[in-house]
C-alpha cells in the first residue's frame, strides 16, 4: 500500500481517533479545527489522496461519508525475533495487528517472539511485542527492553551499558548474558507492549 505524507498521515490518525471516539464522520469544519486550517481546500485534497491510496472509503464533498478501511488499521508486523538467539527480522509488512484503544503511534511496528530468553519478563514463545523506532540509541534507558541487531542478526533482551561495552541480558538463567563493543550494537526499537492470548484480526 502507497505510503502517506506526513499532512495525510496527521489527518488520516485524527480522523481514526475520532470515528472510535464518536462512532461517526467529522465534517469538514472540524476536520480544518483540527488540523488548523482556514480553507476547506486542503482538506479536500489530503481526504482525496486518502481515498485514492485506499485509506478511506468517501463520497467526495460528502464528509460524513468517510469510513476508514478496517484492513489498513493496526501496526504492521515486520516478521520475527528471537527471545533466545538471533535471527533476521525485518521482512515486508504482510499483516497489520489491530490494536484499538492502545496509545500507538505512527511508525510503530510489531514483531513475533520466538525462544524464551525473556519468559522472567513475562514475554513468551508466540507474544507480539510492539516496539517503537529509536532515533537516539544514546537516549536509551537502561533496563529497557530492546531490538537490538548484533553481527549475527537481531535478538530481544534488556539494554545495558557499561563504558564502551552493551551488555543484551536475558531474562532466563538458561541464556548468558551477550556483551558486545558499544558501536556493533544497533538498538532499532524499544518494547511498548506485549499482545497475548487472543485471536487478533489479522488481513494481508
Amino acid at each position: 500500500m502507497e505510503t502517506l505524507t506526513s499532512a495525510q498521515q496527521e489527518l488520516y490518525d485524527w480522523l481514526v481517533h475520532y470515528i472510535q471516539e464518536n462512532q461517526h464522520s467529522p465534517s469538514i469544519r472540524q476536520m480544518m479545527k483540527a488540523m488548523n486550517l482556514k480553507s476547506p481546500a486542503p482538506i479536500q485534497s489530503r481526504l482525496e489522496h486518502l481515498r485514492k491510496k485506499g485509506y478511506i472509503e468517501w463520497s467526495e464533498g460528502k464528509a460524513r461519508t468517510i469510513r476508514v478501511r478496517e484492513d489498513v488499521r493496526g501496526v504492521p508486523i515486520l516478521g520475527s525475533i528471537a527471545a533466545g538467539f538471533v535471527n533476521e527480522v525485518f521482512t515486508d509488512a504482510v499483516e497489520r495487528l489491530n490494536l484499538n484503544g492502545l496509545p500507538i503511534r505512527h511508525g510503530d511496528y510489531a514483531l513475533r517472539v520466538t525462544g524464551d530468553s525473556m519468559i522472567n519478563a513475562m514475554i513468551q514463545e508466540g507474544d507480539i511485542v510492539i516496539m517503537r523506532p529509536v532515533t537516539d540509541p544514546q537516549a536509551v534507558r537502561e533496563g529497557t527492553i530492546v531490538a537490538a541487531r548484533v553481527e549475527s542478526g537481531t535478538t530481544l533482551k534488556t539494554f545495558y551499558r557499561s563504558g564502551n561495552q552493551v551488555q543484551l541480558k536475558p531474562a532466563n538463567p538458561r541464556y548468558p548474558v551477550m556483551e558486545f563493543p558499544a558501536d556493533m550494537v544497533d538498538i532499532q526499537g524499544r518494547l511498548i507492549a506485549v499482545w497475548r492470548g487472543i485471536d487478533p484480526d489479522f488481513s494481508a
